[in-house]
């Protein structure tokens, strides 16, 4: 182009987009979202225990896979508005984890002597109806926005419907059942409460 126009054109500045920028933009999307996942770990470490922390980024990575396999599969170009659907799909699938996780550990203290598999499967129930309620009216608000919110937009929504529907898949069946491939105890969350009931030492009581 330049051999063609540079006798009737002044060429100030010439850019070049090239497989750099490419390799940059996915290496700090990798480390922005490998961040993202150990801040969780850490969060629901602390929250809960190891089991719930380690159940809940296998659910979460079983989202991300499977919507980066999406804009594979359908040939989706992989820009900063991808890397926004996606953490935006791991708070939303974590907030739907989170909510099974607690009804878990309130479960977990109030009935004592009930098998974990049983206890596991009476949490997902109790908060079944939340869950599907939430994730169907997100779905028809990503719905009308794909329809009708223009071709800008159309592929972060696009990763959004797919990825709120796999997040609601994985908190219902993935992160709540994996717990028992960890082992959890709960003899733990009731030696916690029984810690928390006993009184400080030196304190008398009327």
């Amino acid at each position: 182009m330049r051999g063609e126009l540079e006798d009737a054109y002044e060429f100030r500045r010439v850019e070049v987009v090239g497989p750099a920028v490419s390799g940059e933009l996915t290496q700090t999307a990798t480390i922005g979202v490998a961040v993202s996942l150990l801040f969780i770990l850490i969060y629901i470490w602390f929250r809960f225990e190891w089991q719930f922390a380690v159940g809940s980024i296998i659910a979460t990575l079983h989202d991300v896979i499977l919507t980066l396999g999406l804009f594979v599969f359908l040939g989706i170009e992989f820009n900063l508005t991808s890397i926004a659907a996606i953490l935006t799909i791991i708070g939303y699938s974590l907030n739907d984890t989170v909510v099974v996780y607690d009804r878990m550990r309130e479960n977990l203290r109030r009935y004592k002597k009930m098998p974990l598999d049983v206890l596991i499967d009476t949490s997902i129930n109790q908060t079944l109806s939340r869950t599907v309620l939430t994730g169907s009216t997100t779905l028809l608000a990503l719905l009308a926005l794909y329809l009708f919110g223009g071709e800008v937009i159309a592929s972060f929504t696009l990763a959004m419907l797919f990825g709120v529907l796999v997040g609601t898949f994985s908190s219902i069946y993935i992160a709540a059942p994996v717990l028992i491939a960890f082992k959890l105890r709960p003899e733990t969350f009731q030696e916690q409460d029984a810690e928390s009931a006993r009184p400080v030492s030196g304190k008398v009581e009327a």
